[in-house]
C-alpha cells in the first residue's frame, strides 16, 4: 500500500545497534519547462536515460547505499510518480510519497518532509540528476563523522559563474555558498545532493523566501554555517549533470550507455552487424540492419534495413525502419520510417510517428505541438 506522509507526532527509528538509521529523500516535483515539449505529458524525472527513467536511478543509488526508507516529494504529477514507482518493493525499499503543493523551493520541500524523516539524518537527492559512481560514498563519509551537521556534494566546473559556488576555509569546511558570482571565490559548484542533520529543520523555519519566492536550500545551508554549525564538502571527481536541458539529456544519456554491461536478450539476424557494446533487450528484432554502441535497444523494437549509431537509446515498443539515427533518445511506441538522412542529437517523445511516405508526392507531413524544434538540413 502506498504511504502519502501526513500531520503526526515525529519519531525517531534506531536500527538494531540502537544507532539513528539514514533516510533517503528525493525530490521529484518539478514541471521539467526546460524539457519541453517531452514533459508536457511527462513527469520529467521519468525520461528515461539508457532505458532506464533518471528517478529510479536515483532510488536505486541510495538503495545501493544502504538507505531503505525513501521519501519522495512530489507535485503536479504526482499520480504518474506514484504509478511508475509504486510502494518500493521491487527495490527492496519503502516509499513514502509528501505532496509539495506548489513549487516553493528546496529547503521549502525539506520542512514539509520533517514527519517523515524525525530527528534522523538524511540524503537529499535532486530527482533529475544523473550522477557518476553512485552516493555510498558520500554516505560513508558522512556516517564517519557524526560530529557533522551537514555535508554538500561539489565538483568543478569550467564556469562557475553559472552555478551556485562553495567558498572553502582552510580547514576544509564550507564557509560560503554563493549563488551565480561574477567573480567565483572557486570552481566549486554545488550538485544536487546534500546530507543534512535535523538541525536543518530550524534552518528553514528561520530563512525568508528568496526573490523567486521560494526557500532555497542554499540560505539554508548558509544559516547553519552562520550560527556555527559544520558544514563539509565532498568533492565528486566523476562526472555529474543535471538533466534539465535537452543537450544535458543527451550527455547523461551517453555517459550511461558508457557504463552499460552488454547483454543480448532479443533477436538478430544473419544479416546484421551488431558490435559488442550494444544492449538489446528482451523481445527486440534486428533485421537486416548495423547497429554500434554503446547503444541500447529496448524490449519488443524492431529495427529493420535501418542504422543505429553510437550512444543511442531506443525505448519499448519502438519500429525503426529505413532510417539512420545517432546519439538520440527515442521513447516508447514511436515510429520512424523511410527517412532520407540521419536523424541525430535528437530527442523523440512517445508515441510520435516521424517519417516520409513512400506514395508520390513525396511530402514532409508534420504535426508538432508547443516549444518543439525542427531542424532540416
Amino acid at each position: 500500500m502506498l504511504r502519502v506522509i501526513a500531520q503526526s507526532a515525529r519519531i525517531i527509528r534506531l536500527n538494531d545497534e540502537g544507532e539513528d538509521t539514514l533516510k533517503g529523500l528525493v525530490l521529484s516535483g518539478g514541471k521539467g519547462t526546460r524539457l519541453y515539449p517531452l514533459t508536457y505529458t511527462r513527469a520529467k524525472q521519468l525520461i528515461p536515460v539508457a532505458n532506464k527513467p533518471i528517478l529510479f536511478r536515483v532510488i536505486e543509488a541510495i538503495r545501493d547505499a544502504g538507505i531503505t526508507e525513501i521519501g519522495v516529494v512530489t507535485g503536479d504529477t504526482a499520480a504518474e510518480i506514484q504509478e511508475a514507482v509504486g510502494n518500493g518493493s521491487r527495490w527492496g525499499v519503502e516509499i513514502t510519497y509528501i505532496p509539495q503543493e506548489a513549487p516553493l523551493g528546496l529547503a521549502h520541500a525539506v520542512k514539509i518532509a520533517r514527519d517523515f524523516i524525525g530527528d534522523e539524518r538524511f540524503v537529499m537527492f535532486l530527482g533529475d540528476n544523473v550522477i557518476q559512481g553512485g552516493i555510498s560514498p558520500l554516505i560513508a563519509d558522512f556516517a564517519n563523522h557524526p560530529e557533522w551537521n551537514s555535508q554538500i556534494v561539489l565538483t568543478r566546473v569550467h564556469r562557475p559563474e553559472q552555478y551556485g559556488v562553495a567558498e572553502l576555509t582552510s580547514d576544509g569546511r564550507v564557509a560560503r555558498l554563493i549563488e551565480k558570482p561574477q567573480q567565483p571565490p572557486s570552481n566549486l559548484a554545488l550538485v544536487g545532493i546534500y546530507m543534512f542533520d535535523q538541525h536543518i529543520f530550524q534552518a528553514t523555519e528561520e530563512i525568508q523566501p528568496s526573490f523567486r519566492g521560494e526557500l532555497e536550500i542554499t540560505d539554508a545551508i548558509q544559516w547553519l554555517i552562520d550560527h556555527g554549525y559544520t558544514v563539509y564538502p565532498h568533492i565528486h571527481k566523476g562526472w555529474w549533470i543535471d538533466t534539465g536541458r535537452p543537450d544535458d539529456m543527451l550527455t547523461a544519456n551517453s555517459h550511461v550507455l558508457d557504463e552499460l554491461k552488454p547483454h543480448v536478450h532479443g533477436y538478430v539476424d544473419s544479416g546484421s552487424q551488431v558490435d559488442s557494446r550494444v544492449t538489446i533487450e528482451r523481445g527486440a528484432q534486428i533485421v537486416n540492419s548495423v547497429v554500434r554502441g554503446p547503444a541500447i535497444i529496448g524490449e519488443n523494437t524492431k529495427i529493420i534495413n535501418s542504422y543505429i549509431g553510437p550512444f543511442t537509446s531506443i525505448y519499448h515498443d519502438v519500429v525503426v525502419e529505413n532510417s539512420e539515427i545517432e546519439r538520440s533518445i527515442v521513447l516508447e511506441h514511436s515510429s520512424i520510417c523511410n527517412i532520407p538522412t540521419r536523424l541525430q542529437d535528437s530527442l523523440i517523445g512517445r508515441h510520435a510517428q516521424v517519417g516520409i511516405s513512400a506514395a508520390r508526392p513525396k511530402t514532409i507531413k508534420l504535426h508538432l505541438g508547443d516549444h518543439s524544434r525542427l531542424e532540416l538540413i
